[in-house]
């Protein structure tokens, strides 16, 4: 028997079409990928959230102990909130979606790849975004994770800044 060799014999092998090295996660259109990156950013703000709460609760270790001023332990307190459930559960979620859904129905991929992207890179911006608010003045919002009123109404920029985070944040977790 022999073997017959053609000068196209292509498998279905496109790796020359992706992205490699960072611009692979940058542009990326793959379900996993993006459900990969949604799962790492899940994983950075849980630990930024945990520093949070380890300052919430060193603060709090022993009555008359004061490692930081009250206005940054209520700041602290409402960002803590606010990242653990905006950065570090819906990220997971999501995450968790777009890597399994397609592959529990069949699909190759998510519908609208590049919107899917667009979706997830959101999230960093609207992320650092509600961070920065620590550092404008009046600093970060105060008014608890809810943001109700009347202590959203008497905030300063940081809160404008917090408002529009969550909005992008809630946005980008519809992916």
């Amino acid at each position: 028997m022999s073997t017959v060799s053609h000068a196209h014999d292509h498998h279905d092998d496109h790796a020359h079409d992706h992205p490699h090295g960072w611009r692979r996660w940058l542009y990326a259109t793959n379900h996993k990928d993006i459900g990969t990156l949604y799962l790492i950013f899940s994983f950075v703000s849980l630990m930024a959230g945990g520093v949070m709460a380890l300052l919430i609760r060193l603060e709090l270790f022993q009555p008359g102990l004061q490692f930081i001023r009250p206005e940054l332990f209520n700041q602290l307190t409402t960002l803590h909130g606010l990242v653990m459930v905006f950065g570090a559960i819906m990220p997971a979620f999501v995450g968790f979606a777009n890597y399994m859904i397609p592959l529990q129905v069949g699909a190759s991929d998510m519908a609208f790849a590049r919107m899917n992207n667009f979706s997830f890179w959101i999230m960093p911006v609207a992320a650092l975004l509600l961070l920065s608010s620590f550092f404008v003045p009046g600093g970060a919002t105060a008014a608890g994770w809810t943001l109700y009123a009347p202590l959203s109404v008497q905030m300063g920029p940081g809160m404008d800044m917090a408002i529009f985070a969550v909005h992008l944040m809630g946005a980008s977790s519809v992916p």
